[in-house]
């Protein structure tokens, strides 16, 4: 019996390399995958990828009320039900000062980060109810726990969902739903490469160099670390944690 054994699980930002992780550690576990993402042609090779007929993909606008509705209609047709929500959908904005930042692109970071997960959740929580509990695990970042300086906007975003996270947990303990975040440090990932670049123009490396060695652990996370993570959140190991604010930052904020 898998940990995640007749669990059915939404996966959002289904294309990216968390998001992909997650979703093969969680069917290994015995999950039955939604793998959700407004990418369709890269969400579809990343299901061709994985390769298992538990996994299966749909193509969705995370900001929009309507796409969030039919994703979770979606997952009911295929598999019955939902059980675990991973709202992992993000996106990092640009680079630079606040006085350079472009209000419609601080509007785009905050609808998919924060409107994105509280759409997620509105559409999901009446089906978890009736199947008497679950579990929603929102990705944020140790970008939500301090400052960070040059992506107001992303930070601004990744403290906000730990509000949500904490309103929400508490808003349906009472239905056996858990909801927490998993807060992750530098991953191996696009999304870092576009980090580094935006940093230091022309000298990513050299950015990633610096970034690597002021972590005590002295390197990236793999996106599988993050996903084990997910994993021990999203089963019923974690039955008593809610509200949580889970670091996956290689020491970071110690």
């Amino acid at each position: 019996m898998g940990r995640l054994s007749g669990k059915v699980a939404i996966i959002t930002g289904g294309a990216g390399v968390i998001g992909k992780a997650a979703a093969r550690r969680f069917a290994a576990e015995g999950a039955r995958v939604l793998l959700v993402d407004l990418e369709s042609a890269a969400l579809q090779a990343v299901c061709k990828d994985l390769d298992c007929e538990n996994v299966r993909s749909f193509a969705a606008d995370v900001t929009s009320a309507r796409d969030n509705a039919a994703m979770v209609a979606e997952a009911i047709r295929c598999f019955d039900g939902v059980d675990i929500l991973l709202a992992n959908a993000e996106t990092e904005g640009a680079v630079g000062p606040i006085v350079d930042s472009d209000e419609a692109l601080f509007d785009r970071v905050m609808a998919v980060n924060v409107k994105g997960p509280f759409l997620g959740m509105k559409a999901v929580l009446p089906t978890m109810a009736a199947r008497g509990g679950g579990s929603i695990v929102i990705t944020s970042s140790v970008a939500g726990i301090r400052g960070s300086a040059q992506v107001a906007p992303y930070s601004t975003s990744k403290h906000a969902v730990i509000g949500l996270m904490k309103s929400a947990a508490k808003e349906v303990a009472a239905q056996n739903i858990r909801v927490n975040t998993v807060n992750p440090g530098p991953v191996a990932s696009r999304m870092m490469s576009s980090l580094e670049e935006g940093l230091a123009p022309g000298a990513a490396e050299r950015a990633k160099s610096v970034m690597q060695s002021n972590m005590p652990i002295g390197r990236y996370a793999t996106p599988e670390e993050i996903a084990n993570v997910m994993l021990f959140l999203a089963s019923d190991e974690a039955a008593f944690v809610t509200g949580a604010v889970y670091l996956a930052d290689g020491s970071m904020m110690a």
